[in-house]
């Protein structure tokens, strides 16, 4: 067999993988955000396109998530309150708390990862100004109720009445990355078209590029490890199956095993090109819920902004 011809059997066998879907979240109760940022597929936003800022400032609520979620895992403490305010309703921060990283390459890509984060977060609030949104109410909690464990519960890693901790070890913390990072490079691939101004478009695409190599270095960390863990290496087959149930019946989402347990750092189509999420599927992951809802899961109250709708699926 030639290397051409492998190459077109393996992307070939990204496409049955659709025939391979488990519904994990049949059974999801909740609501929440989590990433990034295309400007189509909600209801709430049919009547008109949405602007720049409005795409800037649906990109800063998920920044806000991520930003919140690094910075607790890695410093034990959240955003300064001055990174926060803006128009809308300025919400708390819900759990959270420093990793115990007994893995020293882990602990220095989390650091890393958060700092880019925090960066991002004011980027996006000075660019956007006066325009910026607060932060939303987020949940980045272990409670048996919180979002992160009606992530897993969804996804079949614990079950009914238990809690999935993040913050407990190297492993559970890239678990907790992975439900983010791989949504963030969809969402700013999705909103790319949909902006006009090639200075916003210069800098979505900055922040598209961070965003796609932090998913690489989380992807690939967890195959390393899954190589030697099955358990783990599962359980990352159930995130990204729970993920695409969320956002509806077109197969999107892929994990980190590919063909004959090969790894597939990279999730992409059949021409070699990463896939975009519209709005409404990026918020039916963060709010954990397959119906068009303003709220839940990872932001209880929903996101600041015009757009605020998930798809209904």
């Amino acid at each position: 067999m030639t290397d051409q011809t492998m190459m077109i059997d393996a992307l070939d066998s990204r496409v049955r993988r659709r025939e391979e879907r488990r519904d994990f979240f049949r059974m999801a109760t909740g609501a929440a955000a989590v990433t990034g940022a295309v400007m189509m597929g909600s209801a709430a936003n049919a009547q008109a396109a949405p602007t720049d800022a409005d795409i800037f400032n649906f990109a800063l609520n998920l920044e806000y998530l991520e930003a919140q979620f690094y910075s607790f895992a890695v410093f034990g403490t959240g955003l300064s309150n001055s990174l926060l305010t803006g128009t809308g309703t300025q919400g708390p921060v819900t759990g959270g708390r420093q990793v115990p990283f007994t893995d020293p390459v882990v602990a220095q890509y989390a650091k890393e990862i958060a700092q880019d984060e925090i960066a991002h977060v004011i980027y996006l609030r000075n660019t956007l100004g006066a325009a910026a949104v607060a932060q939303p109410a987020i949940d980045v909690g272990t409670a048996p109720n919180g979002a992160f464990s009606s992530a897993a519960r969804a996804a079949g890693l614990v079950g009914p009445g238990q809690s999935f901790d993040a913050y407990a070890n190297d492993e559970n913390f890239l678990l907790g990355a992975f439900i983010f990072e791989d949504v963030g490079v969809t969402a700013y691939k999705g909103a790319s078209p949909l902006i006009t101004s090639k200075v916003f478009l210069e800098a979505a695409a900055g922040i598209l590029a961070v965003e796609a190599y932090h998913a690489s270095v989380i992807r690939t960390t967890l195959y390393r490890k899954g190589v030697q863990t099955p358990a783990l290496r599962n359980a990352t087959v159930a995130i990204s199956n729970a993920r695409d149930s969320l956002d509806g019946s077109t197969d999107l989402d892929q994990g980190i095993i590919g063909t004959s347990d090969t790894s597939n750092i990279a999730p992409l189509d059949s021409n070699g090109l990463a896939y975009s999420r519209t709005t409404g599927q990026v918020l039916n992951i963060a709010y954990l819920n397959r119906m068009a809802v303003d709220r839940g899961g990872f932001f209880p109250a929903g996101v600041n902004g015009t757009i605020r709708l998930s798809a209904a699926n």
